[in-house]
């Protein structure tokens, strides 16, 4: 009995199987869209003769197909048939190279899948974590084989005429760099090919626009970043050494202490970026002190910490205390009247530093001590530069640096500063 079958094989597929019985047909075919998409594709000048071949048989093809019954000598013949069917080409996916050098708007998942590896592989040989971040000019590992050569960022390219070159430190960012050569940050973006979420590290050079030409002989092509050797611990702090997936919060919290604290005892700010291998300073766990947050406690400590190291005595510790509780709140504050800013309050516009200065917490408090270590030098008076500071009351000491409208307000944060060097010791 003849069947007439009613199943349509796909337009794409219908030039392959002409004359073809239905059920090889459909073996061919549920063996074909098996196969993963990633692991083959045909080939384009193949599949380009396949649609011209079903062009001049369509009519043919959309006649529905019959099925006979499959004798020994049919199927001969149908294997025969299938045999002669011209071969699907498979296009190999494209090798990957031993290295892979970052270009803007690339991702890792992005450059696994152009090489056939997975993200996980591209993650784990280079020491990434799924929440790391890559830049332009970086050096990726794409094979094991690669392993042993360390990634270095790609040399970037030579600044245009007329432009000079800087080498970025750690805490650098653009619009410090720019104000710091005296060029906008727009044009520094735009001179390196830039963009406002773009990622600057330490030991990149970028051009400066209109700065001094550069030395005639070309600039060696930077090393990757090295580990910062382990600085000595603060008393009571530990090192610990970044690895890749790290951020400065996970640590503080992972150590129990504040991030403003790690942040403090390593002269990082909230902008600074750390790298694995980089070996930082890790405060120990923060004393519990009524009436103050771990945020307050670890501002007191660094105080307390940088006034011993300058020899400052205890009555000279405790007026600092109590001037940063009554400008701040003894937080390292991005605000406050006019261009006041940070832990004392400190202004620009008066000389204490720049805006990035005023808010490094231990550089504003050795600015409030003043004496040979200050960082300001003469540009401005700390406690230690004043007169006769130790015999001036509370108030009076507290105010001969900070020239306060309400010079008063800080004589009720003596009694407390007191108790919280005591605590502190």
């Amino acid at each position: 009995m003849r069947q007439t079958s009613s199943t349509r094989i796909p337009r794409g597929s219908r030039a392959i199987f002409t004359g073809v019985p239905v059920a090889v047909a459909g073996s061919i075919a549920l063996t074909l869209t098996a196969a993963p998409a990633q692991a083959a594709t045909a080939d384009s000048a193949h599949r380009a003769a396949l649609d011209a071949s079903a062009a001049t048989r369509g009519a043919a093809a959309e006649r529905p197909q019959t099925v006979r019954p499959l004798t020994a000598a049919a199927a001969q013949t149908d294997a025969a048939t299938v045999a002669a069917l011209p071969a699907v080409a498979v296009v190999a996916t494209q090798a990957a190279p031993a290295t892979y050098t970052v270009a803007r708007g690339d991702t890792v998942s992005r450059i696994a899948a152009r090489f056939g590896l997975r993200t996980a592989d591209v993650l784990a040989l280079n020491g990434l974590g799924w929440s790391s971040v890559i830049y332009p000019g970086q050096v990726l590992r794409l094979t094991a084989a690669a392993a042993s050569a360390p990634a270095t960022p790609a040399a970037p390219a030579a600044p245009s005429g007329g432009a000079g070159s800087y080498t970025v430190q750690r805490g650098d960012t653009v619009s410090s760099i720019a104000r710091r050569h005296g060029v906008t940050t727009n044009a520094v973006l735009s001179a390196n090919g830039l963009g406002w979420s773009s990622i600057i590290y330490p030991g990149q050079r970028i051009a400066i626009p209109g700065a001094a030409a550069p030395a005639a002989s070309a600039p060696a092509a930077p090393e990757a970043p090295a580990p910062t050797p382990p600085a000595a611990p603060s008393a009571g702090g530990t090192a610990y050494t970044i690895v890749a997936g790290d951020t400065i919060s996970a640590i503080a919290k992972r150590h129990g202490v504040s991030t403003n604290a790690v942040l403090g005892a390593n002269g990082l700010s909230a902008s600074s970026i750390i790298y694995p291998g980089q070996t930082i300073t890790v405060p120990t766990a923060q004393p519990s002190i009524p009436g103050l947050t771990a945020e307050q406690v670890a501002n007191a400590q660094l105080i307390v910490r940088i006034g011993r190291e300058l020899g400052v005595p205890d009555r000279g510790i405790a007026i600092a205390l109590g001037t940063a509780m009554q400008e701040s709140s003894l937080r390292n504050v991005t605000w406050g009247d006019r261009d006041s800013l940070g832990l004392f309050q400190q202004r620009p516009s008066y000389g204490w530093g720049t805006e990035a200065e005023v808010q490094d917490a231990a550089r504003a408090t050795r600015v409030f001590y003043g004496g040979a270590g200050d960082p300001n030098g003469a540009r401005t008076r700390g406690l230690l530069d004043v007169p006769g500071w130790q015999n001036l009351t509370f108030t009076q000491a507290a105010q001969a640096v900070q020239i306060s409208a309400f010079p008063d307000a800080y004589a009720k944060w003596e009694a407390p500063a007191a108790s919280w060097l005591a605590a502190l010791g």
